[in-house]
């Protein structure tokens, strides 16, 4: 059983490089127009903003179990 171990690892490894090539190859082909990356960020920005309001209400901090 303990050559199985380098074996899982080695699965891990291969499995973190794939996952990292797609998102790479995912943004170069993406993102790569002006127009793509402004609507990407105007989307980041409100999402931060309605997490930030949402955040901030009455209800959410009367729960108990904050």
């Amino acid at each position: 059983m303990d050559w199985t171990k380098p074996l899982g690892l080695l699965g891990v490894v291969v499995l973190a490089l794939l996952v990292i090539g797609a998102l790479v190859s995912l943004v170069i082909n993406t993102l790569s127009g002006t127009a793509t990356i402004v609507t990407v960020a105007l989307l980041v920005v409100l999402i931060a903003g309605v997490a930030h309001v949402g955040g901030r209400s009455k209800r959410w901090r009367q729960n108990p179990y904050w």
